[in-house]
């Protein structure tokens, strides 16, 4: 007996998975993925941050969404960004992969990011960054169990919508502007400004237009003689997000203590109700982090403790980042241009 009711439970997940994708190919919004650590990812938050690094940097951030459900959502960037800085420009390319379901429903995004930056009076510079991306959307259905497959034991199903399935692409543009200086930093970005559709099926399933505005102070706790790019600091910040009728407020703070870093970041929109029970305020997840930072490399682990009413049974969520931040050894030492971002 209790064999049969662990074969039920399996199939009744498989039969959940399936008709979660199907749902999401007829009628959900499509919404972009995120990263809790978006200050170890810059040229995804915002194209404008490409090329501010020292000069070579290479970001690679990961994350596991709900590991506690069968097949959740896995999302993958790699990018890397060169700071031409006598040109006052930075370049960049970037891979994204994100995963979701059973069905392996997959979204594939290769970009190309260019930036070019102005200073004003030697202490504001003003980072202006567009993104061209090509985007493979695709679903898997030979990972997908259905109703009738689990009722009839059969390898293959009826389901007149699962044929008319396509996997889609289609190109799309982003657009962004920062502005910083030793200290302070803050700037906006506009994702996905074309709308590109994203129906497999179809119909119409547009990605939406997402706006997003975010800033951040670097305070440091050293003031001694000695002048380093690792100094001991805590780093407020924020990002707040719209995508269609979907809002988002990230807000919380690094502390560096060479080399440690560590973090605390909460989301949600803290004094807004949701409008499923005006009793609950819309408090999505508390997020702890934890890194090393060095001078040419960091690393940093962070986990998503739920908030909401999804509860502690989804399993949060894991990420990790890791960048390498190098300047090449030129035989003759150009004088840097313009002053460093500040890094959060």
């Amino acid at each position: 007996m209790e064999k049969f009711y662990k074969i039920l439970i399996d199939k009744s997940l498989a039969l959940f998975l399936g008709v979660s994708v199907l749902f999401t190919i007829h009628g959900s919004q499509a919404q972009d993925f995120q990263f809790s650590q978006y200050h170890e990812s810059p040229i995804y938050l915002n194209p404008a941050f490409t090329g501010l690094g020292k000069m070579h940097r290479f970001t690679f951030n990961s994350r596991v969404q709900w590991p506690s459900l069968p097949r959740a959502y896995v999302t993958n960037a790699l990018a890397y960004d060169y700071n031409l800085d006598h040109l006052s420009s930075g370049f960049g390319m970037m891979i994204t992969r994100d995963v979701a379901g059973s069905g392996n429903l997959g979204n594939t995004n290769a970009s190309f990011l260019y930036s070019y930056r102005t200073a004003i009076a030697n202490k504001l510079v003003i980072s202006t960054g567009l993104q061209f991306a090509y985007n493979f959307t695709g679903l898997n259905q030979n990972g997908l169990t259905l109703g009738d497959q689990l009722l009839d034991g059969r390898s293959f199903t009826f389901d007149d919508e699962l044929g008319n399935v396509q996997n889609i692409q289609f190109f799309d543009f982003s657009g962004g502007m920062l502005v910083y200086s030793e200290k302070l930093w803050g700037g906006f970005a506009l994702h996905h400004i074309t709308e590109p559709e994203m129906s497999l099926i179809g119909d119409s399933n547009p990605l939406n237009m997402k706006i997003s505005i975010h800033g951040g102070v670097r305070i440091p706790l050293y003031n001694g003689p000695k002048k380093m790019d690792n100094i001991s600091s805590i780093a407020p910040s924020f990002v707040y997000k719209r995508q269609g009728i979907n809002d988002q407020l990230d807000l919380g703070f690094n502390w560096h203590y060479d080399p440690i870093s560590a973090g605390l970041w909460f989301r949600g929109v803290p004094f807004r109700r949701t409008d499923a029970n005006e009793n609950l305020y819309d408090r999505d997840a508390l997020i702890f982090k934890f890194g090393l930072l060095f001078d040419e490399f960091q690393a940093g682990y962070s986990y998503d403790f739920t908030l909401s009413e999804f509860g502690a049974a989804s399993g949060g969520a894991h990420e990790i980042s890791i960048i390498f931040d190098f300047e090449a050894q030129l035989k003759k030492r150009r004088k840097k241009q313009y002053i460093p971002c500040p890094t959060f």
